[in-house]
């Protein structure tokens, strides 16, 4: 469905601030298969995804989704079949706009009908409810009110409901609940976990907690220096526990996990 084949990206090549974000990326997602990536600051997570959704181009290598070449395929272009979470809460949506305007914006996609909320009909109110509804968080008695009047958790809920209102082929999730609070937090991740179950939609997760990483999706992939330096999956994965990864990490790895924002979430560990 995603196939990632021997990509590299460097930046500003040849300088004093040359960068290599990653090297020779090979990754290959089924349909509807649900993969959460870990590794420390630095370790090129965000750098794959902006390459993915067309932020930038790559320097060698392929990107096929659903078996078309979309690697010199424009960033727009790209936004039709891929939806993106960021760790913001006000991204995504326009906070000037009601609930109900954001919505209609997201749905003329679909419909290729004229956004705006007056030329909505009944039925389109009345399945717009329905889809606020299931966020079980009272915003479908809320669609006038503007995006900006929302707490974090709600405006990243309604995120998510905007990104896969016309199922993507491809989500990708950047740390989209690092922002909130704990009960928020678990909220969203509940919610992710029911939309891409029920809609099977392929997803990529970044996050800094090992333990919700091992527990989520169906599939976990751990990313050192640019490259993917785990991946694990099936009853190997269901087995492993936070000290074990670590383990496995530094054997592999030959150094010690730095990043503390990953050793201080999930299970303790010693």
């Amino acid at each position: 469905m995603l196939k990632l084949s021997n990509m590299k990206k460097v930046f500003q090549p040849g300088t004093p601030n040359e960068h290599t974000a990653f090297r020779d990326i090979s990754l290959h997602l089924e349909e509807g298969e649900f993969v959460t990536v870990i590794g420390s600051n630095g370790a090129g997570k965000s750098s794959l995804f902006n390459a993915i959704s067309g932020n930038f181009l790559i320097d060698d290598g392929k990107i096929v989704l659903s078996g078309k070449d979309i690697t010199y395929q424009k960033e727009h272009i790209r936004a039709r079949n891929i939806g993106r979470l960021f760790q913001d809460p006000k991204t995504g949506t326009v906070p000037n706009l009601s609930i109900e305007e954001n919505l209609a914006l997201v749905y003329s996609k679909a419909t290729h009908r004229f956004p705006l909320s007056f030329a909505l009909k009944n039925s389109d109110r009345a399945y717009f409810m329905e889809l606020l509804s299931k966020l079980d968080m009272g915003l479908e008695y809320r669609m006038k009110t503007k995006i900006g009047l929302l707490s974090g958790g709600q405006r990243q809920a309604l995120t998510l409901l905007l990104a896969t209102m016309v199922p993507p082929k491809l989500l990708l999730l950047d740390e989209h609940t690092a922002a909130l609070d704990p009960i928020m937090a678990q909220r969203v991740m509940e919610l992710t976990t029911e939309i891409t179950e029920q809609n099977a939609i392929t997803t990529l997760m970044i996050t800094h907690n090992i333990q919700s990483a091992l527990s989520t999706g169906t599939r976990t992939i751990m990313m050192d220096n640019g490259r993917i330096v785990m991946d694990i999956s099936g009853e190997e994965r269901k087995a492993l526990s936070v000290s074990e990864l670590l383990t496995r990490y530094r054997e592999i790895m030959k150094k010690e996990l730095d990043n503390d924002r990953i050793l201080l979430s999930g299970e303790e560990v010693s």
